[in-house]
Parts: C-alpha cells; structure tokens; sequence
C-alpha cells in the first residue's frame, strides 16, 4: 500500500474523516432520476425528453450549475437556476421520506468509526441534501458537522479546509469515489481514499477501498504508516 502524500505529520494521529456523500455513503439515483424526471415533465417547454439514468450518473460528484446546464442546455441560466431549484426542492423531500440504498454495514461502519474520529460530511449538493440523507436513515449520531455547496457556494476543496478549521481538525483523510473528490482532498492538504464501489475513476489515489465496511480496518493501516 503505497502513500503519496508525504507531507502529513506522520506523529500526529488522524482526526477526522471527510465524507462525500453519492457514491460513497449511498445511492440515491433511482429517487433522484424519478424526481427530477417528475419536474422535467411540468417543463416541456425546457426539456422534451426525460433525462436518463446515464446522464444524470455522468453529472454526480459536479457542482450544480454544471449540472443544469448539462441537463438543460438552450435555456439561460436564470431558467436553469429556476429548474435546479425546482429538481432539488422536490428530490429532498422525497429523499426524506423515502431515503436511498446505503452500502452495506454503513451505519454500525459509521459507528465503530465515530469511537475513534471526528466523521463529517462534504459535498457539492444542493442544500438540505445532507440532512434528507441524515434524516430519513435516522443517522443524526454518526456525523459531528456537515458541509454542502449550497450552503456557501464553495467548491469541495474549499469546503474541506472550512470544516476542518471549523472543528479544529488538523490531520483527516477524504473518502470519495470521483477524481472531484481526490482533488477537493489535494486542495485541503490531506490523503486521498478512493471508494472503489462508488460511480467514478481517481487519478492516483493514495489509499483504495474495496467496500465501506473494511474503512476500520484501512485506517488502522493508514496510522501504522
């Protein structure tokens, strides 16, 4: 198991975990695509045909203005704001209710890591986005601070370095599953764990996961290092 970030401060133990959220703590696709698609439906005028499950996987892990001018190319983004907003108001509330698919052996994996490091949440979603997530697996114990996109407008790399200075925390690791997420880890100073279940491809990431349960067991590697 190889290492490429050499600058950590290798007598300092890891603090924290950083979370992204799709593709690394659940899969939330079906709910989203069948939301989304409800909205686009009430839009002709916007978008004819409904989006497709491989559009939407190809837009996970992207700022959300990326988001909807892939999705909605032609219009402005006046209107693309107005039909993100609309997307994400009614995908949050069905989320809620409804949840997504968590990957096995999230919660008591959360758990077990909670005993020992700060765990938080950092994603490029829309606001509320988290908290469906949190609220509807009732998972309110497992995280100690959340960070999103749509709370301030930062890119993912910047978010990190605010929840980290926010808790804090001065050693983490970043678990993800895109190359976004690998250089939102690179942008905050800290090691790279890629999610190997998840939707994407790193570039050279420092740790690989095979499935979420084995993280306890991956980081103790990481702190023997």
């Amino acid at each position: 198991m190889e290492n490429h970030n050499g600058n950590q401060n290798v007598g300092n133990p890891v603090q924290a975990i950083l979370f992204d959220l799709d593709g690394t703590l659940w899969n939330a696709v079906d709910g989203i695509h069948k939301t989304w698609n409800q909205v686009v439906s009430n839009h002709p005028e916007y978008r004819t045909n409904p989006i497709s499950f491989e559009e939407l996987e190809g837009c996970l892990g992207l700022p959300m203005t990326e988001i909807a001018a892939r999705l909605f190319s032609g219009t402005t983004p006046e209107q693309q704001q107005a039909l993100m907003d609309e997307c994400c108001a009614v995908e949050n509330a069905y989320l809620a209710e409804h949840g997504g698919i968590l990957y096995p052996k999230l919660e008591e994996t959360l758990l077990e890591l909670k005993k020992r490091y700060k765990l938080f949440v950092v994603s490029n979603c829309q606001q509320g986005y988290i908290e469906s997530f949190i609220k509807a697996h009732r998972l309110e114990t497992c995280f100690d601070d959340m960070e999103c996109w749509g709370n301030n407008l930062l890119p993912k790399g910047e978010n990190n370095k605010l929840i980290m200075e926010r808790n804090g925390v001065t050693k983490a690791v970043y678990v993800g599953d895109t190359a976004g997420d690998e250089e939102s880890a690179r942008v905050a100073g800290i090691p790279f764990i890629f999610a190997k279940y998840g939707f994407g491809e790193p570039k050279a990431p420092d740790y690989v996961l095979e499935e979420f349960a084995k993280l306890p067991a991956l980081m103790q590697q990481i702190e023997q290092l």
